[in-house]
């Protein structure tokens, strides 16, 4: 880097607003992703700082010495995160013309280890359903919403944002913006939208805030809800249900995602109706399924079941 860094900071400054206008334009990012991104790229940013580099003169070198510092302070999946930020951001500058090849190129991420995503089964769905008091005012809405998550798949950003206007209840199915602004098409079971329309009962009761109207999902104030909120529900509804497993909207993302590949469905149809970029991202339920399917051989197998009472 030059010696004088005072004058790089102006440049820098430039790069950044555009970086971020790219993923907005160019690239359709959510707000919530264009920040996660800009909170990588400072971290990366303050490394080159300490290290007296210019960004323009990084070298693979250079970033495998900041991916090995990751590696000491942040786990391999935050790891992988920061880097992928990186990326997006040389990406950028070989676009824009800042410079010719990019240096991350080959700069290889962690090995995540295997986690299997906990899920729900329908059985457990039902009784976290169930468990909802039926005295208590919010219980139609929070049945609804646990319906939807489940029967949908959807993140809970879509969940909290979800507008009357991307319900089409006749036709059975709801229209999702999804991440980076992509649409997709989600059918409706015949259990969310008897849910749904018992909510809308209740719904109309509401004194809804102005600019609120819109929302499907309501508080008692008129307000839409927030993700805290729904998280808050759930792990309350979780223990009143006597659920052991650690819940949350997520949860009923995965549960939906397994159910359906359970039940024989493609998994390209699956990775469609999650809105993931990328196969490989649905291929995580394939490993849920396997070990469902040796714990069933396990516990039912005529062998296994002789064995055990040896």
């Amino acid at each position: 880097m030059n010696d004088d860094c005072e004058k790089e900071n102006g440049p820098l400054k430039t790069m950044e607003t555009r970086y971020r206008r790219y993923l907005k334009l160019e690239r359709g990012a959510s707000v919530n992703t264009i920040d996660a991104y800009g909170h990588d790229l400072k971290i990366f940013l303050q490394y080159l700082a300490e290290e007296k580099k210019w960004v323009l003169d990084v070298t693979l070198d250079d970033l495998q010495h900041f991916a090995a510092g990751l590696h000491e302070t942040v786990g391999p999946r935050s790891q992988c995160r920061v880097l992928s930020g990186v990326r997006s951001f040389f990406r950028f500058l070989v676009l824009d013309g800042y410079i010719e090849q990019d240096p991350s190129e080959l700069l290889e991420s962690p090995v995540i280890p295997d986690h299997l995503p906990e899920y729900l089964t329908p059985a457990e769905v039902d009784l976290l359903e169930d468990s909802l008091p039926p005295d208590k005012a919010e219980s139609q809405r929070n049945r609804a919403i646990i319906e939807v998550l489940f029967s949908c798949g959807l993140r809970v950003s879509e969940l909290v944002n979800l507008q009357l206007s991307q319900l089409y209840i006749e036709e059975r199915y709801v229209r999702v913006w999804g991440k980076g602004s992509k649409e997709r098409l989600v059918p409706l079971s015949d259990r969310a939208v008897a849910e749904l329309q018992d909510w809308f009962c209740d719904r109309d009761q509401l004194k809804i805030k102005p600019g609120e109207e819109g929302y499907v999902f309501l508080n008692r104030r008129g307000h839409h809800l927030t993700r805290t909120m729904i998280l808050i529900m759930l792990k309350q509804t979780a223990e009143a249900a006597g659920l052991k497993k650690t819940i949350s909207p997520h949860t009923l993302r995965h549960s939906f995602a397994t159910a359906l590949l359970e039940g024989g469905a493609d998994l390209r149809v699956i990775q469609m109706l999650l809105g993931h970029e990328s196969i490989g991202t649905t291929e995580i339920y394939t490993h849920v399924t396997n070990q469902s399917l040796r714990e069933a051989i396990l516990l039912h197998h005529p062998r296994n079941i002789r064995n055990s009472q040896v």
